[in-house]
């Protein structure tokens, strides 16, 4: 969270973070010292009667002053503040606590709304509190971690950064108020991929809400593809009440699955053994058929209905204890299905045995009946979402398509008011509505349901500006974190998530979410988008800037055009346009777009669409076909409403590139005219340049690099990041699948200079010090040079085709055994040892099951084509197997890692926690053990040591004793020996700094 803070200064006394070295864990309260004031020490008060987060915040606060400090806090509960001491008071708003500290104080709490915060630090008779206040539970939660923040913690979906360095702590002079731009904020992680949800855990689950109230979110959302499509997922269940029993266990099913390594599923992924995988990725798994515990035992594809029955319970029972979890934390959960309703084939036949016709209205009804209140008993939701049909975003609809899918939408709708669904309804999708018109579902849908929608192109479309036509109602704008065709290599959007929210704001949208699969390696993209939700001071006015998006310019000087008397109006279009924003007035419009066709002389060679503020006003247009060419066309369009400031034309493409000559803007008090192109005539302005879709993203890498890697490099550290933030090579690509890669004609030479950015940050690892700090930094250059090495091996492969083209070409055996050996050989060698290069970074990056998916993504849908296939045809070629160097070998020859790829931050005293720990190494380790201990008012024991136990492979598990999650809070660390008796733990940091659990009633 990014939040507007004044820092008034007391005189005589420093109130800054002072940076310092490692200061002594003590077991007792943590004494500070100003200038000339006397030791004394410093408690944490909370209510007596504390609700769950304002005693999880207290404990929050302490946590993160002993991890940055190395002191502890004592928390007390109270129903007054003691005289004399000074105090951190961490309570809601409407505490008596709070009365007490603003007695007779000149400044006094201001109101505060749902979710705001306020943290202040009142000073006086030598006395220093600091005030850590939220308008409810949900913004005390906030407070208290925006306070970690002005610590030096920063938080992200995979876990919070801690700075290596300890800080000597002072209480700093703070006065901010803190409220969310928008009531919702939060993530919608997407299923279907393995380096999304499909393998996440129960665990994952708490580990990554955990981290939402930190980010200052609170909202999770799961969308469910119905069969076949590829195929049904358990998320939520189709039936009739009759099946479902207690606590939403259901008696009836049909063939459901998250993704697992046994399943060739849709997408382009093959089935394959886990231990079988190349290059030591095999390690990183502890069974064949990998998948999440939902799927444990019934892999690939339950079939038998009992193990139809249990993916379903096992699905129910973990979005329970999960959304249990998030509403704790005062996250909402929403979950939805596609509309029209795809009725499993299994639910049909039921139903016709039953005399029920699926496709009636009625019966569809009693279908949803049937799944909300199975909903309602298996797992607490707030919403329940509709996806629209995705073919709206890439093609038109029929008249009869949009009916169906409103009319299967009132058909839910009156299933949910009569069974008294206990959430409320929306629509989302891939588009905020149909083609003809974005804003239809606030037209002809009840007011108390929301609309929703991801971005158009999988993120590259802005922010659907229909938003600002829809009123009354719940708006939801949900960008892309990152698109699933580049699934595979990293993606750097701050830009974009800047410019998304700023026109979410503009639009008047009431909820901001963004899309995604992986975690880690959105970390800013994530980041951005969070602290865009509560705070756009200093470049929200520069998110979106007038003139065209994109495009070139074309002239035809002296050409003469039909149809007009401007032929030089004509003679200059900007062509390859993707829109034009142009700040107008609000009011009602008068507009003209002219168009003519300069270049083509046959129809079908330019064929493309246009969108008037989100409204398409012209479909297909091919301007030769409807004119000839050099022959003016104008089209005018009257009564066109601007809302929200801005005029916005969008253009489809359809075949090669859109373009246009000019545009009229005409009304009252309001006039602006555009030569597309060109400069001044007579009274139209020149084409304004091209400028950046997105503002600056140099102070957030600033800050960024500042507290990952530390403040010797980060200043040239984030000048690299800025530099390539939307600006990454994009290796891989929609092939058959997400994140697949084609081969790259070009040579090695000249695509490598785009990867120039990789030696440059290499160059600046030497000036980051500190384990945690080099830890950080490994990681993101590791996940560059992975995206270079995916790069060349685009190149190499082309190579490959281009030798082994002219191999198969040869008729005659011998000689095409010859040339075989002499020409592809070589290159397949090569190869082989740029996909080593790749696996050899990939695995570096390893930290969260959305990385073992990327792997997953390698063996099962890229190197098929890529490695296997190919080189089962060279070795038929020459008749023998291929050498060794010629074929992936299965040999790990990275460093040891100690990998725990989720992190929990929080458990409820008496939870059972369980570590899954990966060991990645060359040898077995020869010893590996986790240290822990627990961390409460007494202080701090000796750390117990667990031997870890051994599961598969590489896989190891621990787990702490019953007794463990007593305290207030548990630290620890795991320590794996490897065999020349190195020491290598996790965290990198450890022992010195550790991992710590907090512990909350």
């Amino acid at each position: 969270m990014t939040h507007t803070s004044v820092f008034a200064l007391v005189p005589g006394m420093i109130v800054v973070l002072l940076a310092g070295g490692a200061a002594p864990v003590r077991d007792r309260p943590l004494e500070l010292t100003g200038d000339e004031s006397p030791e004394r020490a410093i408690c944490i008060y909370c209510p007596q009667d504390a609700s769950f987060a304002e005693a999880l915040a207290a404990r929050e606060v302490r946590r993160y002053i002993y991890l940055r400090t190395g002191h502890l806090l004592p928390i007390r509960p109270v129903t007054k503040l003691p005289d004399g001491e000074d105090a951190i008071v961490v309570a809601r708003q409407d505490r008596p606590i709070h009365r007490a500290v603003f007695s007779g104080y000149r400044s006094v709490l201001p109101p505060l709304r749902a979710q705001a915060f306020y943290l202040t630090t009142i000073a006086r008779a030598g006395r220093r509190v600091v005030v850590i206040a939220g308008g409810d539970d949900a913004g005390t939660l906030y407070g208290a971690y925006r306070f970690a923040e002005h610590l030096g913690v920063r938080f992200y979906l995979h876990g919070d950064v801690i700075p290596d360095d300890r800080i000597a702590l002072k209480l700093p002079d703070l006065d901010e108020v803190g409220r969310p731009l928008f009531g919702l904020r939060g993530i919608q992680p997407f299923h279907d991929f393995p380096e999304g949800p499909d393998w996440w855990d129960l665990d994952d689950y708490k580990a990554i809400i955990s981290q939402l109230p930190k980010l200052g979110m609170n909202f999770i959302g799961l969308h469910t593809y119905p069969e076949d499509r590829p195929a049904a997922e358990p998320t939520v269940w189709i039936g009739l009440a009759r099946d479902i029993g207690a606590d939403g266990r259901v008696n009836f099913s049909y063939p459901s699955i998250y993704y697992n390594t046994a399943l060739p599923v849709g997408w382009g992924f093959a089935a394959k053994k886990t231990s079988d995988y190349v290059f030591g990725a095999g390690n990183l798994f502890a069974s064949d058929a990998h998948s999440s515990q939902i799927m444990a035992g019934v892999a690939p594809r339950p079939d038998r209905a009992e193990h139809c029955n249990e993916v379903f319970n096992r699905a129910g029972a973990m979005l329970r204890e999960a959304f249990r979890h998030a509403h704790a934390l005062g996250v909402k959960t929403c979950v939805g299905t596609e509309t029209p309703l795809v009725v499993p084939k299994r639910v049909a036949a039921r139903l016709k045995k039953l005399g029920k016709d699926p496709k009636a209205p009625a019966v569809l009804q009693e279908l949803y009946d049937g799944m909300f209140r199975r909903i309602a008993k298996a797992y607490p939701i707030d919403y329940y979402w509709f996806w629209t049909p995705e073919g709206w975003t890439w093609q038109g609809a029929k008249p009869e398509q949009i009916e169906a899918t409103i009319k299967d939408i009132k058909t839910a709708y009156a299933a949910a008011k009569n069974c008294n669904a206990p959430f409320q309804l929306g629509t989302c999708g891939w588009v905020l509505g149909p083609p003809s018109n974005r804003a239809l579902f606030d037209e002809v849908l009840p007011k108390d349901m929301f609309t929703s929608c991801i971005s158009r192109q999988v993120g590259h479309a802005p922010i659907e500006s229909g938003f600002a036509r829809v009123s009354g109602r719940g708006k939801w704008a949900i960008p892309w974190l990152e698109d699933d065709p580049a699934m595979t290599s990293p993606q750097l959007w701050v830009g974009r998530m800047r410019t998304d929210a700023a026109d979410a704001l503009r639009y008047g949208c009431t909820g901001l979410m963004g899309i995604h699969w992986r975690t880690r390696i959105l970390a800013p993209n994530v980041s951005a988008l969070a602290r865009a939700a509560w705070d756009q001071t200093g470049w929200g006015e520069r998110a979106r800037t007038a003139g065209p998006v994109g495009g070139k310019i074309a002239t035809f000087p002296d050409r003469d055009f039909a149809n007009t008397r401007d032929d030089t109006l004509y003679q200059t279009v900007r062509y390859d346009v993707n829109a034009y924003r142009l700040a107008v007035p609000n009011g009602v419009y008068f507009v003209m777009l002219r168009f003519c066709e300069p270049a083509y002389n046959e129809k079908g060679k330019r064929v493309f669409g246009v969108r008037l503020q989100g409204r398409r006003v012209i479909d297909k247009l091919d301007i030769f076909a409807t004119v000839g060419q050099n022959r003016a066309l104008d089209y005018p369009f009257v009564g066109v409403e601007v809302a929200n400031g801005w005029l916005d034309i969008e253009f489809e493409r359809h075949a090669e590139l859109p373009c246009i000559a000019a545009i009229d803007i005409e009304g009252v008090g309001f006039v602006q005219k555009i030569n597309c192109g060109g400069p001044a005539y007579k009274d139209y302005d020149p084409d304004p340049p091209v400028l950046s879709r997105y503002p600056p993203t140099d102070d957030f890498y600033l800050d960024w690099a500042t507290h990952l890697f530390g403040a010797a490099a980060a200043a040239d550290v984030a000048k690299v990041f800025a530099k390539m933030d939307c600006e990454l090579p994009r290796p891989s690509d929609w092939v058959n699948g997400p994140g697949g890669l084609k081969p790259d004609s070009q040579s090695w030479e000249t695509v490598g200079k785009a990867y120039a950015f990789v030696d440059e940050l290499a160059a600046l690892r030497p000036r980051v010090k500190g384990a945690g700090n080099r830890a950080r930094f490994d990681y993101w250059l590791d996940s560059f040079r992975y995206l270079r090495a995916s790069g060349r091996v685009r190149c190499t492969w082309a190579r490959y085709n281009a030798a082994i083209k002219k191999v198969q070409a040869e008729k005659d055996p011998k000689a095409q055994r010859d040339l075989a050996t002499q020409t592809a050989l070589p290159i397949r060698k090569q190869l082989v040892q740029d996909v080593r290069e790749v696996y050899r970074h990939l695995l570096a990056t390893v930290n969260t099951t959305g990385t073992m998916g990327t792997v997953a993504n390698w063996e099962q849908h890229i190197l098929p084509g890529l490695l296997i296939k190919p080189g089962d045809e060279l070795s038929k070629i020459l008749g023998k197997p291929l050498p060794p160097d010629a074929q992936p070998d299965q040999r790990y020859d990275g460093p040891t890692r100690v990998i725990v790829s989720t992190v929990r931050s929080s458990v409820t005293a008496g939870e059972s926690l369980t570590l899954k720990v990966i060991v990645l190494s060359q040898q077995p380790p020869s010893h590996a053990a986790l240290y822990w201990r627990t961390v409460d008012d007494k202080g701090t024991g000796e750390f117990a040591k667990i031997p870890l136990t051994h599961v598969a492979r590489g896989v190891y598990s621990v787990t702490f004793p019953p007794d463990g999650a007593k305290g207030m809070m548990l630290e620890y660390y795991v320590k794996v020996m490897t065999g020349d008796g190195k020491a290598v733990c996790f965290p990198a940091t450890a022992p010195d700094l550790n991992q710590t659990v907090v512990v909350v009633p």
